[in-house]
């Protein structure tokens, strides 16, 4: 079938693409064009997602049968697909546990009974609970929205995982939270990728919360994992939470994956009940955390997306808690 992945070059957009060809579908892209060239295979559409007339213009009638969205991040943009793609016989639509009014800290139970935002503000998780009530009403049924949590894996430019690999690989004392037994769940984007694929087949309705199973693993345990796979002999140096926060430590963008333990203790309890119903696999996650080391070790860093912030401690406050350890 005709496939169209609004996104498809960066992160997830691109192993989606990939999935999707692999499954034999007749694959485009639609992107601005500036963050490289789809997969080998898929035809790369361009064009600007606010602009109501860029996707008609770019489709030029091609008309795509099925649609995995992963690039949704302006109201315009949900209001524009919508016009654009209405005989779509799936629509699978990434977006985000920040959808939640109540997440982060959480918990977050079944889907139905959690409250999305409906305010009009243009924070991040606002827009994507408006662009599901917005592509839900055109497409109905036909709609699945995956609210994802955190996603790792091969190509992800956002880097969280990726700079504790390289800081752990360069060894020696390494500052870590002391709270490495904290509970954390990731979703490999390869399994989301193609999981997303094969509900836009099915034409497969409703939300689901897609990320890792509960007690997968824990803060420790990821760290561990890339010391182990790194072959780094970096030696944590745990430093307590209140000396982080009043040395400037920024939780989730200093240390990469990172909250406090007001938020961290209910954050990861995601109910993925449906999402394991329907099919969403977990590979191990040592052959996620490998094959990232692996994609970092033999391709260039893509830049962090414009509006993200630059993941890591930065060396001289790393130094100066050390110093005090």
């Amino acid at each position: 079938m005709r496939l169209l992945v609004l996104g498809g070059t960066r992160f997830l957009g691109r192993h989606v693409a990939t999935a999707a060809l692999e499954r034999g579908h007749d694959v485009a892209t639609f992107t601005r064009g500036v963050s490289g060239e789809p997969p080998e295979g898929a035809r790369a559409l361009h064009g600007d997602r606010d602009d109501p007339a860029a996707l008609p213009k770019a489709l030029d009638g091609w008309a795509p049968e099925l649609v995995v969205d992963t690039s949704c991040q302006t109201r315009a943009a949900a209001r524009n697909a919508a016009d654009a793609l209405p005989g779509v016989r799936g629509y699978a639509f990434v977006s985000s546990l920040n959808a939640y009014r109540d997440w982060p800290p959480g918990p977050v139970g079944p889907e139905d009974g959690q409250a999305t935002w409906d305010t009009e503000d243009d924070d991040y998780g606002p827009i994507k609970a408006d662009a599901e009530r917005v592509l839900g009403g055109a497409f109905g049924g036909r709609f699945l929205t995956a609210r994802a949590g955190l996603i790792v894996g091969p190509h992800d430019p956002i880097h969280r995982l990726g700079w504790w690999l390289d800081r752990i690989a360069r060894g020696g004392r390494v500052v870590v939270p002391d709270a490495l037994d904290q509970p954390i769940a990731v979703v490999d984007a390869r399994d989301l990728a193609d999981w997303l694929v094969q509900m836009a087949e099915r034409g497969q309705g409703g939300a689901v919360n897609t990320t890792g199973p509960n007690g997968m693993t824990t803060y420790g345990g990821l760290l561990e994992l890339c010391r182990e796979i790194t072959g780094s002999d970096a030696d944590w140096v745990p430093v307590p939470e209140e000396e982080l926060l009043a040395a400037g430590v920024q939780p989730w963008v200093h240390l990469p994956l990172w909250m406090p333990a007001a938020d961290a203790g209910t954050a990861w309890d995601v109910d993925t009940t449906r999402a394991r119903r329907l099919g969403l696999p977990s590979r191990p996650l040592r052959d996620s955390v490998a094959d990232t080391w692996s994609w970092q070790q033999s391709s260039a860093r893509p830049p962090v997306p414009p509006g993200r912030d630059e993941p890591g401690l930065p060396a001289d406050l790393e130094a100066a808690l050390l110093a005090g350890h």
